[in-house]
């Protein structure tokens, strides 16, 4: 049975939607959304402490994120003072459906050794346009500069959220409210 934060049972009121720890991601809804999505909002801390993200694509690989940046980008230096970062992915605009969500923290680590490159790019390539040959072998040319480097994000402690089970929940409660008799005025 699911308690609220106060350890009583939820009763599918309206302030039960409030504790959301009852719409848990499901290991393998997150597995298939990791897989699936590929961009993701990667966030950082600026010299002056204060959070700053951007979208980014990845590649969910060996349970870790790979995206990849120019060294001179603010993040990457950021990143080389600090490896403290967050890593945002939903669901929208993939196959997985419905509002699915997990950030992470992690550790970032860069890499800038050619052994890394030559596997994440044809990666990386495959992941933004599965099955385009032609434009995989381009991007793959694209990426492979002389200032790139590539951005390792072992994920640590996770917040997830799924929105369908809320949802399936919220409609039940509403029909039912719904077919309440109302008492007269």
């Amino acid at each position: 049975m699911s308690v609220d934060r106060k350890g009583q049972p939820l009763t599918g009121e309206p302030h039960d939607f409030e504790d959301l720890r009852q719409y848990r991601l499901d290991p393998e809804d997150e597995e298939a959304m990791l897989r699936a999505q590929t961009e993701c909002t990667f966030i950082w801390s600026n010299r002056e402490g204060w959070p700053v993200g951007v979208t980014v694509a990845y590649l969910w690989r060996d349970g870790c994120f790979w995206t990849t940046a120019a060294a001179h980008r603010p993040r990457v230096k950021a990143v080389a003072r600090d490896p403290r970062v967050s890593m945002c992915v939903s669901s929208i605009g993939t196959s997985v459906g419905g509002m699915k969500t997990v950030t992470y923290k992690g550790i970032c680590t860069i890499h800038d050794d050619a052994d890394t490159k030559a596997w994440f790019y044809p990666a990386l390539a495959e992941v933004v346009s599965p099955g385009d040959e032609g434009f995989r072998r381009g991007f793959e040319r694209f990426l492979d500069s002389p200032d790139r480097v590539i951005l390792r994000i072992e994920p640590g402690q996770r917040i997830d959220y799924d929105g369908v089970k809320m949802m399936r929940a919220a409609i039940g409660w509403i029909k039912q409210e719904g077919a309440r008799e109302r008492p007269p005025a």
